[in-house]
């Protein structure tokens, strides 16, 4: 498909058969895609003529475009953290950053500057330094008349890159019915059609377990499952809770036994878990301590602006303040990025509300569209959603959003700062629906007297640029 696919869009067609609002009328009309309960959906397991006459293969029987349709437009309509995120369609499986200025330096700001000391030309090249190289004021550029190559003031520079790449994830959820069920549903007082009552539950289910992979709090990543296999998790969507972390970050949740239960006991030090470290083909670097010594994080361009105060001790909980969020928003755009939506809890949004209320100030509100494209600010004809802004972002409510603090009493929900012109979600398969069973003449491909059925979505978790987005965690409302 990656030769015609474009858009997201085009995805869609190229999965469920619907190009220009005509939807699949011409493919049924050939035979080649079938309606539910006649047409091609009654062809025979064996590719003969189904009842119509029409002949078609094993997968007109097989699997159906209507009811996988229905679950992708519920995914992106409703206000949670997938619809919020842009929808790309799969078309490559890295991509490349720029992560050092050719004077170096990979700060927001564009490095110290000393009259006479600090570094230039190659040596500044590779200075790694978060806040930006020590570059000499006198020597960034400016050249004599008919200055000479390859000699001091004009040596040869270049920017640094840095290669990142992902696997697609797949996402599955099954159930069946037995024949019996089906029937007996139908009469007494049943149910009526147990299939489509199923049908429609579990593709609730399957949207919401996967906005629960992009909000998965940080720490259950160094959580180890029932089978005793901790690398389980890494099958998911990355969460966004990973994506928008730093190395500082993971590095004060060990100290704290946050995510390293009695590591940081005085009696020999754990390594951190690769599965908080990793990312995208690279690595957060966190190091090993010496007994009793605090964990310390390198800082990188994998960083993104995470406030969390003094640390992830129980004491180190603090009260939610328009100083936080008014720091953060300014942080965020000194480093070039832009946040479209902020994902937090309805606890935490109706805190921000009697701040404000106590400054006789008010929360805006405006009108959203979740698209394919992420979060839009213009109502359509007939869809939205009305929200509260901050400073003209939008609040977006998540019942499953974290509350990430290694205290009990009065927490609040974490809070997502998003430029989803840089974060996405990579989508090779949008959700479709499969069933086979009894019911459809083929008992035997499910080795049951029922019917065998699924959804399934693959993509996976994107970014591109980690310093424009921003996470608030170690809460509290008061």
């Amino acid at each position: 498909m990656s030769g015609y696919v474009r858009t997201m869009a085009d995805l869609e067609a190229a999965t469920y058969g619907v190009s220009g609002g005509s939807g699949n009328s011409l493919l049924k009309a050939s035979g080649f895609v079938g309606g539910f309960g006649g047409g091609a959906s009654q062809a025979g397991h064996d590719g003969l003529a189904a009842a119509s006459g029409t002949a078609v293969g094993i997968a007109g029987s097989l699997y159906g475009v209507l009811y996988g349709q229905k679950v992708w437009s519920m995914l992106n309509r409703e206000v949670n953290a997938f619809s919020m995120i842009a929808k790309r369609p799969y078309t490559s499986s890295g991509w490349r950053i720029l992560t050092d200025r050719p004077t170096g330096g990979s700060g927001s700001l564009f490095g110290q500057m000393g009259a006479a000391t600090g570094l230039s030309g190659e040596a500044a090249i590779g200075a790694s330094s978060d806040t930006g190289a020590d570059v000499r004021a006198d020597q960034i550029g400016g050249v004599g008349e008919n200055h000479a190559l390859d000699t001091t003031g004009l040596h040869p520079i270049a920017p640094k890159y840095a290669k990142l790449f992902v696997s697609p994830k797949t996402v599955a959820h099954m159930f069946s019915f037995s024949e019996l069920a089906i029937e007996m549903a139908k009469i007494d007082d049943g149910v009526g059609d147990i299939r489509a009552l199923i049908r429609e539950d579990m593709a609730k289910h399957h949207a919401e377990v996967q906005n629960k992979m992009l909000l998965m709090p940080l720490q259950q990543y160094n959580a180890v499952s029932a089978a005793g296999n901790d690398t389980l998790i890494m099958r998911n969507y990355t969460s966004l809770m990973k994506i928008v972390s730093s190395a500082a970050e993971v590095a004060a949740m060990a100290t704290a036994d946050f995510v390293l239960t009695g590591a940081n006991d005085g009696t020999g030090e754990a390594a951190v878990s690769t599965n908080l470290t990793d990312l995208f083909g690279a690595t957060r670097a966190v190091s090993t301590p010496s007994d009793g010594n605090p964990y310390v994080g390198t800082a990188s361009y994998l960083d993104a602006e995470v406030d969390f105060g003094d640390g992830y001790a129980s004491t180190d909980g603090r009260p939610l303040t328009l100083t936080l969020l008014n720091s953060m928003i300014r942080k965020l755009r000194v480093a070039g990025g832009n946040p479209k939506v902020i994902l937090t809890g309805y606890d935490t949004i109706q805190h921000i509300g009697d701040l404000l209320q106590s400054q006789e100030r008010f929360m805006d509100s405006t009108e959203i569209v979740p698209t394919h494209n992420g979060v839009k600010g213009v109502k359509g004809s007939e869809v939205g959603f009305r929200v509260a802004t901050y400073y003209g972002i939008p609040l977006i409510p998540c019942k499953d959003m974290p509350q990430t603090g290694n205290y009990s009493a009065n927490k609040l929900s974490d809070m997502l700062f998003l430029d989803t012109d840089h974060l996405w979600m990579s989508m090779m398969k949008p959700t479709e629906y499969f069933e086979d069973g009894i019911d459809n003449g083929n008992p035997f491909g499910v080795g049951t007297l029922g019917n065998k059925a699924l959804y399934r979505t693959i993509g996976e978790t994107c970014c591109s640029f980690f310093k424009g987005q921003g996470k608030i965690t170690n809460l509290q409302s008061a």
